[in-house]
């Protein structure tokens, strides 16, 4: 009799930490989301399946990515300055965090998630123009 060995999908467990629109369409700021697969894409695609919210962080176009208000910069801005790809960018004013560093700064939505891992949606109420 033979045997059929069945895998199963790695799950990861993070704790969500939502302000402004986002906690507002939440009705929480703060609880535990639990995913199949191990990266920050993975969580996303599970996150926005059972709670909405795409439109809210998420940029389709680069117009929803910019906004014409920022103040003009002389010479070269301080620190690292990186774009997360296209399909991966969010709107303007609007961050996904993990343990509090911008996900354009680490590795995108490839970005690894262990247990215990904070990800942060972050989409302000007021923003100055």
């Amino acid at each position: 009799m033979s045997t059929v060995e069945t895998e199963q999908a790695a799950t990861t467990t993070v704790e969500v930490k939502a302000t402004g629109h986002v906690r507002r369409e939440l009705g929480d700021h703060e609880f535990e989301f639990t995913f199949e697969g191990d990266t920050l894409g993975e969580f996303l695609d599970a996150f926005f399946e059972e709670y909405g919210c795409e439109e809210m962080l998420l940029a389709e176009t680069e117009a929803e990515e910019t906004h014409t208000g920022w103040a003009d910069y002389p010479g070269e801005p301080p620190g690292r300055w990186e774009r997360n790809p296209e399909g991966e960018r969010t709107r303007a004013f609007a961050r996904v965090l993990v343990n509090g560093k911008f996900n354009e700064l680490l590795d995108g939505f490839g970005t690894a998630l262990e247990n215990g891992d904070r990800v942060a949606l972050v989409y302000p109420f007021m923003f100055c123009l």
